[in-house]
């Protein structure tokens, strides 16, 4: 006799249909696993035999063959314990096989029966819906589950439990979604006195999506700038939040169900390897840039990451996505992020100049900094500079304006962005920091006297060609802060003095003639 119960593999985000099938035949009474599984695959046979136990069950007294097709797909993970339980259990007519046509299953067995929680039920329930199926789930997942839309859910607390609701002598009741929280209370801009630059780049970066570092010396309110620019940005939208939800489902990282609005804020320590930021390990999990997807991966002390991690991040920045390899599969997590970095100008962090400079000046500087390859600064639109905090700063009153003030200005400029992408064709990008192409130079409409400069800039030797684009990407945002429809000399050159690679370097000079 033979069953058959629909469960998935998970590679990236994307769940892809597996077929767990059960053969029961004569010969020695054994429990044979097949299919190309991992540690935890071969070891469901005591979870299920023990499962079955505490039912008051026992195997049949026959060889048992559950096979995981397709046999050439890897697979991992204690989620299949419950589709081997349920084809089992058909095979044996415990349950009616008919009854589980139309249901895909996930969940770990305990030894005493019940079902307990797994990673990456919500993109599990988005596939079974795919396909045209209900998703049988443990019960703690359940309210992860029915964000999934008109997907059927059945979510069980055991296996007894299961087979009475198929038999019909108890009613398993759909879960309600997880709640949706707007996220943490984010600190408010008006706690940051002086650096008025360097909240203008901050502003700037949150209403285009574009990359920031900031370079100064410690305590002069970095990472403090950093910590505010989540109350910038708006929440996610829909599609977004699905996106962001699935990546953090299948990293287990979503509790009772609970989603949040907020845009994903990662802080990695910069002992992080390049496996921690892009992903990978044991099981290809998702990295800080993945977990990061549609929100901020700010890296506080950048030279200090290892010279390895950080150069992983330059295709991701680049493409938007990561690429785990494997020998025998390649796994893609989505990796859309916005880079905020914060550094100090040399290792002794007081910089080549003023009060308190280092005496080491500017070997100093250039040694330290040279840590951070050039074509990942590159990629970075807003290269910033942060003076000292005075004593005269810290004497005045906070700021008349705030979070609220600079968000509403961040909500208008994306706005006005948007607006443009919805009547702009296929190739449009409602984020500047993503536009490209004919679609960018459409966008842009760059004055005569804005290409001049640009081009001296060019000439100048201050821009690569990624920086060229990247300029007028980041000249787009601040014209679109004032409500310009194209991009003047004073918004390009305001663009090329935060992409300045030193001070009084060529690009510097040419933006500020």
């Amino acid at each position: 006799m033979a069953a058959r119960v629909v469960t998935v593999a998970f590679q990236g985000v994307e769940a892809r249909r597996v077929d767990v099938q059960v053969q029961f035949t004569s010969g020695e009474a054994r429990f044979f696993l097949v299919g190309m599984g991992d540690k935890a695959i071969s070891e469901s046979r005591e979870r299920v035999r023990a499962a079955f136990s505490g039912l008051g069950l026992s195997l049949p007294s026959k060889r048992i063959i559950a096979n995981l097709a397709p046999a050439d797909l890897p697979k991992e993970g204690s989620h299949y314990d419950l589709p081997i339980a349920l084809a089992i259990m058909a095979g044996m007519g415990v349950i009616l096989p008919d009854t589980l046509e139309g249901w895909a299953a996930v969940g770990e067995l305990s030894l005493d029966g019940r079902i307990t929680n797994v990673a990456g039920v919500l993109p599990a329930a988005v596939a079974a819906g795919a396909m045209g199926l209900g998703l049988i789930c443990p019960e703690a997942s359940g309210p992860e589950a029915a964000w999934a839309g008109e997907t059927r859910i059945l979510a069980a607390p055991s296996l007894i439990a299961l087979v009475n609701h198929f038999r019909g002598t108890q009613v398993l009741s759909a879960p309600r979604p997880g709640p949706m929280r707007d996220g943490e209370r984010v600190p408010d801009l008006r706690e940051v006195k002086g650096q008025e630059n360097a909240k203008r780049a901050l502003e700037i970066a949150a209403a285009g999506g574009h990359n920031l570092a900031f370079v100064g010396p410690p305590g002069s309110g970095k990472s403090m700038m950093a910590a505010r620019l989540p109350g910038l940005l708006p929440p996610l939208t829909p599609a977004e939040l699905l996106e962001t939800s699935m990546i953090h489902s299948v990293a287990g990282l979503i509790a009772r169900g609970e989603l949040s609005r907020a845009r994903p804020f990662r802080n990695p320590h910069h002992s992080a390897s390049m496996a921690a930021l892009t992903g990978g390990g044991l099981k290809a999990k998702p990295g800080e840039v993945s977990l990061a997807h549609n929100g901020v991966l700010f890296l506080d002390e950048l030279p200090e990451f290892s010279a390895q991690a950080l150069d992983s991040l330059r295709g991701p920045l680049e493409t938007g996505e990561v690429v785990v390899a494997r020998a025998n599969a390649h796994v893609r997590y989505p990796a859309r992020v916005q880079l905020v970095a914060a550094m100090n100008p040399c290792r002794c962090g007081l910089g080549g100049a003023g009060r308190g400079a280092c005496g080491r000046a500017p070997r100093c500087q250039t040694d330290y900094q040279g840590r951070i390859s050039g074509p990942l600064m590159d990629r970075i639109d807003l290269q910033v500079e942060v003076p000292p905090v005075t004593a005269a700063d810290l004497a005045l009153p906070a700021p008349a304006e705030g979070t609220a003030e600079a968000a509403a200005r961040v909500l208008a400029a994306r706005t006005l962005a948007a607006g443009r992408a919805a009547d702009g064709g296929e190739h449009a990008q409602a984020l500047n920091a993503r536009a490209d192409g004919d679609w960018l130079e459409k966008i842009a409409d760059l004055d005569a006297p804005a290409r001049a400069l640009l081009s001296r800039a060019a000439e100048a030797g201050g821009l690569t060609a990624r920086g060229w684009t990247r300029t007028i990407r980041l000249a787009r945002t601040i014209a679109d802060l004032e409500g310009a429809p194209g991009v003047r000399r004073i918004h390009l050159a305001e663009a090329l003095i935060y992409r300045r690679v030193a001070p009084g370097s060529a690009m510097g000079a040419a933006a500020a003639n």
